[in-house]
C-alpha cells in the first residue's frame, strides 16, 4: 500500500496533529500545532503540516515553512529566522518493523513529502535540519546535499550519583562544594523568561553579535504549550537573579534551549555548573531519558558542555537549491 501525503491545518486539525506528535519518538514541543503557528508568525512564513498515511495509519510528520521574498520561494524546517530547537521529519509506528520494511516506509514517506514540496511550492532553495531522524539517505537519493552537524546528549537513565561521578573533576568540585546557603536554583516563573532572554541578549551584544530572540515569542510558548514544556531554571544569589537556562522538555528529553551564558555578577558559585546539574538531576529523577545540550560545533563552548560526559551525536543539515540563495533568504540562527 502506498503512502499518501496529507496537509493538515494548524488550526482546524490541531488536535489530530498533536496526537501524532505525542506518539512519535522523534518530536519535541516545537512540533506541536500551537508552536508551529507561533514560529510561522514570528518568521513571516506560511506553515504546511505534512503528514504521511498508510491507509488510516499515520506513519510520518514533516512540518515545513514556506518563505517568500519577491519572486523567491524557500522551504525550511525549522523556519528561517526561527529560534526553535529541532524540526525536520519524524516517523511514527516504525519501531517494530523489520529493517527492510522500515527502510521502504521511510523512503516512501520522504519521497512523497519532497514531491509535494516540489509540485506545490517549487522552491528555489530548501533547508531542513534533521536532528532526531537518523535515516537521511532518501534526501541523498533525491539529490539533496546532506552535511553532518553535531550535538551532545547525556544519558539520564542512571542514578544521579552515577551521573555526577562521570562529570569532569572540576564540574564535580564546583557542584559538590557550592555553598548551599549562598544560592538557590529553582524552576522560575514566566517573568524569569524575560530575565534569561535579556541576559543572553546582553552577552551577545557585549561580543558584538546580534541576538534577535523575541521575548514575547518565548513567553507565548510558555503560555500555549502544555505545562512543563518550557521550564525556566534560574539561579539566585541573595534573592537576586544571576543566571538561568530555558529548558524545553519532551516526553523523553530535556533540551538546553537558551541561556547558560557567562553571568554578569562575580559570585563564589559556579552558576552554570549548578544550573545544569539541577536540570540534569531533576530530569533523571523525573524519569526522562536524555539531556540534549543543543550543539557541539563551537570548540570554546564544547569544552564546557563536554565536562558532563555526554555522548556526541550527529544531526544533518539538508539543502537544495541555487548557490548563494542561502545568503539571501536563509538566516538560520546558530544554537550554542
Amino acid at each position: 500500500m502506498s503512502i499518501e501525503i496529507s496537509v493538515l491545518d494548524p488550526e482546524a486539525d490541531a488536535s489530530e496533529w498533536n496526537r501524532y506528535v505525542e506518539r512519535s519518538p522523534g518530536t519535541n514541543p516545537f512540533f506541536r500545532a500551537e508552536a508551529l503557528e507561533l514560529q510561522a508568525a514570528d518568521s513571516g512564513t506560511t506553515p504546511h503540516l505534512l503528514a504521511g498515511f498508510k491507509g488510516q495509519e499515520a506513519v510520518g510528520l514533516f512540518p515545513i515553512f514556506e518563505y517568500n521574498k519577491g519572486p523567491i520561494t524557500g522551504v525550511f524546517s525549522p523556519a528561517p529566522f526561527s529560534w526553535s530547537c529541532y524540526l525536520g521529519p519524524a516517523l511514527l509506528n516504525v519501531d517494530k518493523l523489520k529493517q527492510r520494511k522500515a527502510d521502504r516506509r521511510t523512503k516512501r514517506f520522504l519521497d512523497g513529502c519532497l514531491e509535494w514540496i516540489e509540485t506545490e511550492l517549487s522552491p528555489v532553495y530548501s533547508k531542513f535540519v534533521a536532528a532526531e531522524f537518523p535515516d537521511v539517505r532518501p534526501f541523498t537519493w533525491n539529490e539533496y546535499d546532506v552535511a553532518p552537524g553535531y550535538t551532545y546528549v547525556l544519558d539520564l537513565e542512571r542514578s544521579t550519583d552515577d551521573l555526577l561521578d562521570q562529570f569532569s573533576s572540576d564540574a564535580r568540585s564546583n557542584i559538590r562544594n557550592a555553598p548551599e546557603d549562598q544560592y538557590v536554583v529553582e524552576e522560575g516563573t514566566i517573568d524569569d523568561i524575560d530575565r534569561i532572554v535579556d541576559q543572553v541578549r546582553s552577552r551577545y551584544e557585549s561580543q558584538g553579535r546580534s541576538y534577535q530572540m523575541n521575548n514575547d515569542f518565548a513567553r507565548a510558548l510558555y503560555e500555549l504549550l502544555p505545562d512543563g514544556a518550557i521550564r525556566p531554571y534560574v539561579c539566585r544569589v541573595e534573592g537576586e537573579f544571576v543566571g538561568g537556562i530555558l529548558v524545553v522538555e519532551s516526553q523523553t528529553t530535556r533540551y538546553r534551549w537558551q541561556g547558560g551564558v557567562k553571568p554578569d555578577m562575580d559570585v563564589d558559585v559556579s552558576i552554570n555548573d549548578v544550573l545544569d546539574w539541577h536540570v540534569i538531576r531533576d530530569g533523571a529523577e523525573n524519569g526522562l531519558e536524555a539531556y540534549d545540550l543543543v550543539g557541539a560545533g563551537v570548540p570554546s563552548i564544547n569544552r564546557y558542555k563536554a565536562k558532563f560526559n555526554p555522548e556526541l551525536q550527529s544531526q544533518y543539515t539538508i539543502t537544495d537549491g541555487s548557490y548563494g540563495m542561502d545568503i539571501l533568504i536563509d538566516q538560520y540562527r546558530k544554537f550554542r
